[in-house]
């Protein structure tokens, strides 16, 4: 694999709304008055998984750091001989990076109906992201799932985005019990670098990092829903 990728960005850090409950001492929170980017615009709401943020270009597999790329056990899935890297590399253009929840190592939610390990939820190239509707195309075009969609339409204010994702915190995860939270995003796309956060944010449930320093030690392989 060559380890050069377009111009080698991670994905950026996801702001929690003001009312989201799992903000730890890294985490940024959206500022009063943070709907307003929202307002009048078609939004999706999708679950957040609970798995690692990677992400595959032409040339190869990244986790949350791009610094190199990774090599680790729990993402053998993506990089190893046969893995999911090699069947989607040819239909990633070199100017292009697609970013997913890799599943393949349990972290703090053990999920019963996986379908697959990884899920799809944003992709890039030098200039812009990709709309939501460009996302999904490139789901099915890589064969992969894209992550869950709990809620499309148009956002009118912050009391009802703030009842819609309350609401779909009372109900199971679509592959297990318990879920992790909620991604908002505009469904149109948008320019790179201070334009993220003015397009997508989060919800995630309290107490939410259950996993500790021993992990990567004791890790345990995700079973997909015909294992169970």
């Amino acid at each position: 694999m060559e380890k050069e990728i377009i111009d080698n960005q991670k994905y950026p850090r996801t702001y929690h709304v003001p009312f989201s409950p799992g903000t730890t001492s890294d985490d940024r929170l959206l500022h009063d008055g943070w709907f307003e980017d929202y307002r009048g615009k078609e939004i999706v709401l999708t679950e957040k998984l609970d798995g690692e943020n990677t992400s595959c270009s032409h040339f190869d597999v990244y986790a949350r750091s791009h610094a190199a790329p990774t090599r680790s056990d729990w993402s053998r899935n993506m990089w190893g001989t046969g893995g999911i890297f090699w069947t989607l590399k040819d239909l990633i253009g070199e100017d292009e990076l697609i970013y997913g929840e890799n599943l393949f190592g349990i972290h703090s939610i053990e999920y019963n109906k996986l379908p697959s390990y990884y899920h799809l939820f944003a992709v890039r190239d030098n200039k812009r992201w990709y709309s939501w509707d460009e996302v999904t195309e490139f789901s099915e075009l890589l064969q992969i799932p894209h992550v869950p969609v709990l809620w499309r339409g148009v956002a009118e204010s912050e009391e009802q985005i703030k009842e819609l994702i309350l609401e779909q915190m009372k109900y199971p995860s679509t592959y297990g019990i318990e879920k992790e939270g909620v991604v908002m995003r505009t469904t149109e796309g948008f320019g790179l670098g201070d334009e993220f956060p003015r397009h997508v944010c989060k919800y995630v449930r309290p107490h939410h990092v259950r996993t500790d320093v021993f992990w990567a030690k004791n890790w345990k392989r995700a079973k997909l829903v015909y294992e169970v």
